[in-house]
């Protein structure tokens, strides 16, 4: 049993690897197989195709590596501005699991996948949500100790912070350079400023 978990999580892993690099629709099962050098039996035994292998990507892989470790971020932290943009810092400069010139791997899902398959775009959605939810509620916790402006929407405030991420990666992959993060950063440390402001 162990030696199928681990097979399963082999072929998970260079699948992202893959689809992080090349995107998914340029990623052939044909290539995955290759890298990972298990049989055409093997990852069939596993994924009954290409595109469940692509949804357990995201739930499996991605998730965990960057939404799911973003969200225990924000329980180590007595202050919740310092802990969503340390989150951010992390999530940018010290995540070896990403790099610049890719950028973010569920953003790039979301830009190729959720126009074209309805699946896809429910996954990445739920994705999202639970990082959106995460922040929001920390956001209104805050809020309700009076440490956070009451006047802003705890959800729209969510948003925004991943949004600005996302394009902070958008534009990493445009200047394959770390200053591109550290500028974004700067502004993103006077927004969070901003919002205890009350």
């Amino acid at each position: 049993m162990k030696k199928s978990v681990n097979t399963r999580a082999t072929i998970l892993q260079q699948a992202f690897e893959l689809i992080y690099k090349k995107g998914y629709q340029s990623t052939s099962i044909d290539e995955i197989i290759a890298t990972t050098k298990v049989t055409k039996g093997a990852f069939y035994y596993h994924f009954k195709n290409k595109k469940q292998m692509g949804l357990a990507v995201i739930k499996e892989v991605i998730q965990p590596k960057t939404i799911d470790f973003s969200i225990s971020s924000l329980t180590t932290s007595t202050n919740l501005c310092d802990a969503l943009y340390t989150m951010i810092e992390e999530l940018l400069l010290y995540n070896s699991f990403l790099t610049i010139e890719h950028g973010c791997p569920l953003a790039n899902l979301t830009q190729e996948m959720s126009p074209l398959d309805n699946d896809f775009k429910e996954a990445l959605a739920e994705a999202k949500s639970l990082w959106t939810n995460a922040i929001a509620t920390s956001i209104s916790k805050e809020q309700q100790n009076n440490t956070i402006n009451t006047n802003n929407n705890a959800e729209e405030v969510a948003n925004f912070i991943i949004a600005s991420y996302w394009g902070a990666r958008a534009l990493g992959k445009l200047s394959n350079k770390a200053n591109t993060y550290t500028h974004y950063l700067k502004q993103l440390k006077l927004y969070l400023t901003i919002l205890k402001e009350s």
